[in-house]
């Protein structure tokens, strides 16, 4: 059962540090991956961890994702609770990593609102939902893992990024919004990064249920 949790641990790691580490560098470097490469960044780097630990853990990586699986009747509740926790030390290493590499960068690629607290929340509800729909019709069971599972999920994740970064920054994820949140104490609107993916996602399920039957 430990194998699980440090896959998640460690598949998250490497999305905040490879996505948020993106942000940090372009903006470090004046630009130097653009708005494109950050997407692109994240829906590789979460591609290549389904496909690294899918058939570990599942390759959740991401509390929102557990939450729905859980909910699906799809994932055992009884670890919910230890992935969700080897998410967030996942997600939080991660920005405590980048804070000790770029100390003069602020926000260390924290997800924030450009406009209203409700426009960010409608956004991360529906590209959380859309998301976890697609999750849903390609996991086996509760595992992100096979041929294409891994090219579906990271494709939705890097083309959401792409169209709806400059809006809400385009989490779909709470570990990969608290993490740069905590570390740099920006914690004004993380309430939207932690509730409308859950939300999403939870939603998602029963959309998924009823085009099942």
């Amino acid at each position: 059962m430990m194998k699980k949790y440090i896959a998640e641990l460690i598949g998250t790691f490497a999305i905040v540090f490879c996505g948020t580490g993106a942000i940090i560098i372009n903006q470090q470097f004046n630009g130097v991956i653009s708005h494109a490469g950050i997407a692109i960044t994240f829906g590789m780097i979460v591609m290549s961890m389904i496909y690294a630990f899918g058939n570990i853990s599942g390759a959740h990586f991401n509390p929102a994702v557990s939450i729905a699986f859980a909910i699906a009747g799809k994932f055992n509740a009884g670890q919910l609770f230890p992935y969700i926790i080897s998410q967030l030390l996942g997600a939080i290493s991660a920005s405590a990593i980048l804070r000790f590499l770029f100390p003069d960068q602020q926000l260390l690629g924290a997800t924030l609102p450009s406009g209203s607290e409700m426009q960010s929340f409608i956004f991360e509800f529906i590209l959380t939902f859309l998301l976890m729909l697609v999750i849903l019709n390609v996991a086996h069971g509760s595992k992100e893992q096979g041929m294409f599972a891994g090219i579906a999920i990271g494709a939705v994740v890097l083309l959401e990024a792409m169209f709806a970064g400059p809006v809400s920054g385009a989490s779909m994820n709470p570990a990969r919004s608290l993490g740069p949140a905590i570390i740099s104490t920006h914690l004004e609107h993380l309430w939207i990064y932690l509730s409308a993916p859950v939300a999403g996602a939870a939603t998602s399920v029963f959309l998924w249920k009823y085009m099942s039957e």
